[in-house]
């Protein structure tokens, strides 16, 4: 009887660390957890921008949800090295500036005082603008009209002073993509018009449906 409860442990053991090493692979890494949280800031920042400028009719929450759970379980990951936790706190510090403007400009809109005020752009050169406009069928595909659209924008945003370090191609192509989709089915249309405007020294990235 000792000797069959002894194979019988010694199976036990054998499952119980075949299940933890499973686990421990199935959980993201520190790393990977930080570099899809830089990525979810960017992607954040992105949206809040096109719903601030009226592209879109609620505010990314989904996107910010994401970010609000990745930030609260690294803080307290006790298992971050040192150069993990500065580009960790460098992230966190960087979402809590955004929220603040995001915050603030929640408010001017609730209050009537329209998009983003004058006083956020202070290095704007640039007092307005005609439409830039952009016509596509399939943003997926047609990269160079995504692309001539791209460089419009940041052009605009560098002449009103506006940051446009975290707005990469890649990550505005598949943005544009997925948002031109979204509005082709809501809005029944095979084409969506986009367009780049300066008004009051602030630029205005909007889409609507072609028809």
């Amino acid at each position: 009887m000792p000797i069959r409860d002894n194979k019988f442990a010694r199976r036990a053991k054998v499952l119980e660390k075949r299940g933890n090493t499973l686990n421990r692979d199935a959980q993201p890494t520190p790393e990977e957890q930080l570099a899809r949280l830089e990525d979810d800031v960017r992607r954040l920042k992105i949206e809040f921008d096109i719903y601030f400028n009226g592209a879109a009719k609620r505010p990314p929450y989904d996107t910010k949800g994401r970010v609000d759970t990745l930030i609260k379980r690294l803080a307290d990951d006790r298992t971050l090295t040192f150069a993990q936790r500065y580009h960790y706190n460098s992230l966190a510090a960087r979402y809590n500036s955004f929220m603040q403007l995001w915050r603030r400009t929640m408010q001017d809109r609730e209050e009537g005082r329209g998009k983003v005020a004058a006083r956020h752009v202070p290095h704007a050169t640039v007092s307005e603008t005609e439409p830039s406009e952009f016509v596509c069928a399939d943003a997926k595909k047609d990269i160079s009209t995504v692309r001539s659209l791209y460089d419009k924008l940041v052009e605009a945003k560098r002449q009103c002073g506006e940051p446009t370090d975290d707005l990469s191609f890649p990550r505005f192509h598949r943005m544009v993509a997925e948002k031109s989709e979204a509005l082709k089915e809501r809005a029944g249309c095979e084409r969506v018009q986009f367009s780049v405007t300066v008004r009051d020294g602030h630029v205005s990235f909007k889409a609507k449906a072609d028809k």
